[in-house]
């Protein structure tokens, strides 16, 4: 499995998203996915499933301290004191001492981002978790939240596929030493029925899946948690790391990319998306 460094955090590169799994099914999903080898687990107070989620690490044959686990505050939670209290809540569904990252789910249209990164940096400080990051931050976020950190951030985590250009947010995150956690990596499985990257999985023995995760971990700095409680999707998955695109078919994915390839755009909550 390829490790990820960035700002101290040491991240795998494959991950599970929990998105949408609930209860036993999610339980199931984490436990599998432990046992065959995923060591890094995302979900988030929004799920509704951190229980569920920890329920399945605990199940899992694996010391909890091998288990990369993040987990996502809701912007509803973000003054001061309701973050703090948030994340503990999150921490005790989870029945963990400590997440190794703790993630702004989305950025706030009401409450000041100092006030929210203040709260962040005292919950890292404090031992809840490891490391601290964003998600679903535009460039200008990202460098507003940079200079209002005390605590280097890890990552933002974004929508990320083969249809969607992020290399403004890349370029930002790499400034700043950070990573990109790629969700919806898949692009709601738009991916599998794409000629092109059919093509390149033919010539590759893999999935269309597998070709659209191994694209994005092949870019320098970026993770993906794609979602699945399928077990042998699961497998799929992660099994990603024994071959190598070209220069050519990374350049042949690129070029899919559109300025209406964004799939996850919720009204009221969005920020306004850097222009592709």
């Amino acid at each position: 499995m390829k490790i990820v460094e960035a700002n101290s955090a040491k991240i795998p590169a494959i991950g599970l998203g929990t998105y949408r799994l609930k209860g036993e099914d999610a339980t199931g999903a984490v436990k599998h996915a432990i046992e065959i080898g995923y060591r890094h687990i995302d979900t988030a107070q929004m799920y509704d499933n951190e229980e569920a989620v920890g329920k399945g690490i605990a199940a899992a044959p694996v010391a909890r301290e091998e288990v990369f686990l993040t987990t996502k505050i809701w912007p509803d939670n973000f003054g001061h004191g309701d973050l703090i209290a948030a994340a503990k809540e999150s921490i005790a569904r989870l029945k963990t001492d400590y997440v190794d990252l703790l993630l702004l789910h989305w950025p706030s249209k009401t409450i000041p981002l100092k006030e929210t990164m203040l709260a962040l940096n005292e919950v890292q400080a404090a031992g809840l978790a490891k490391h601290i990051g964003i998600s679903n931050f535009t460039t200008s976020l990202i460098e507003e939240a940079a200079s209002l950190t005390s605590v280097p951030l890890a990552v933002d985590q974004v929508e990320y596929h083969p249809y969607l250009s992020q290399d403004k947010v890349l370029s930002a995150l790499r400034v700043h030493g950070m990573a990109l956690t790629a969700y919806a990596p898949l692009a709601h499985a738009k991916v599998s029925d794409d000629k092109v990257i059919q093509d390149i999985a033919k010539a590759h023995g893999k999935t269309p899946g597998q070709i659209a995760l191994r694209w994005l971990v092949q870019q320098d700095g970026v993770i993906a948690i794609p979602k699945s409680g399928n077990p042998e999707r699961q497998k799929q998955n992660i099994e990603i790391f024994d071959f190598e695109l070209s220069d050519d078919e990374m350049a042949r994915l690129f070029a899919l990319q559109t300025p209406k390839g964004r799939i996850i755009d919720p009204a009221g909550i969005a920020p306004e998306w850097d222009a592709a």
